[in-house]
């Protein structure tokens, strides 16, 4: 037991005071008061490799891509099989492969980390020709998949690539249900959707829905296409953040017309939360491989409606 004097001078039972009143407020503030920040993974391996140009804020980047060492120096087997230091396999122990039924449909997906308390979750929608098994991969797209598990695992997180029917309404109708089914099991979770090239229409669509609108805190577009829409939708109207990652010699969407509609998104909204990076020489796939995961979450985060 500790005794205090009662002469203790006015001052210390003032701070003591104040002190007793500071835990009490922290006692008393939800547990998500305090947004969420990823801690470091790999950093120096998977950092942007050098910026060329961009603009104040870094709203738009200009990163240095190169094939030779980004692709051939990188991978063991180019495009087939990153070297060892960028993956830790060792996260394929919270890694399940399980089908949700909904009254969509029966949904196949992967999930790695927490399917239930999670803080933050993450989805993945391939493109065409894709399936779940492409947002699993460790070796491929330079192992950036196998940082994105590991970053969801050890964070408290949940990582989801599911199987859709199309990227049509039906497969939106898929993605809002698997959706819906972790938001319940995780109510206090960021919901972030990533879309790699066709799989864009997806995001889109889900910005559009009433529901799926109020739940995403962000959208993250990788080689994907643009939707005018998306100024008049929910999602917008709710301020989520946007990100653009896009190859500068895209051959499938061009990425003038990528960047045209991001800039239409800051002109429709002045200080809407949108980035752009773009790699310059980056192909189609680039985006996938080159995204710093990290960086982009935890902006992402942090300017979360």
């Amino acid at each position: 037991m500790t005794l205090t004097s009662a002469r203790a001078p006015a001052k210390a039972q003032a701070m003591r005071h104040l002190a007793l009143f500071l835990s009490i407020l922290l006692l008393a503030a939800p547990a998500g008061a305090q947004s969420l920040t990823l801690k470091p993974y790999k950093d120096d391996l998977f950092a942007y490799p050098g910026l060329l140009s961009g603009e104040p804020g870094g709203a738009y980047r200009v990163v240095d891509y190169r094939e030779m060492r980004d692709i051939n120096e990188r991978d063991q087997i180019p495009e087939r099989r990153v070297r060892g230091a960028y993956v830790s396999t060792g996260v394929r122990k919270v890694q399940k492969d399980l089908v949700l039924n909904t009254d969509a449909g029966a949904v196949r997906h992967f999930a790695v980390g927490r399917t239930e308390g999670a803080g933050i979750i993450v989805l993945y929608l391939h493109g065409q020709g894709g399936s779940r098994r492409q947002g699993m991969d460790d070796f491929t797209f330079g192992g950036n998949f196998n940082r994105l598990k590991n970053l969801m695992a050890s964070n408290g997180g949940l990582y989801l690539s599911p199987d859709f029917s199309d990227f049509g309404d039906r497969g939106a109708s898929e993605i809002a249900a698997l959706i819906n089914h972790y938001v319940q099991r995780s109510p206090g979770a960021r919901i972030f959707v990533a879309c790699g090239s066709m799989g864009g229409a997806l995001c889109w669509k889900l910005a559009a829905r009433k529901d799926t609108s109020a739940e995403i805190d962000g959208l993250l577009l990788l080689g994907s296409l643009w939707d005018e829409g998306f100024l008049a939708s929910p999602a917008f109207k709710r301020r989520v953040p946007v990100f653009f990652g896009q190859g500068s010699k895209d051959p499938v969407f061009p990425v003038e017309k990528q960047e045209a509609f991001f800039r239409a998104i800051l002109a429709k909204s002045k200080g809407y939360p949108a980035r752009f990076v773009r790699f310059e020489t980056g192909t189609h796939g680039t985006p996938i491989r080159m995204t710093d995961w990290r960086e982009t979450l935890n902006w992402m985060l942090s300017a979360a409606p």
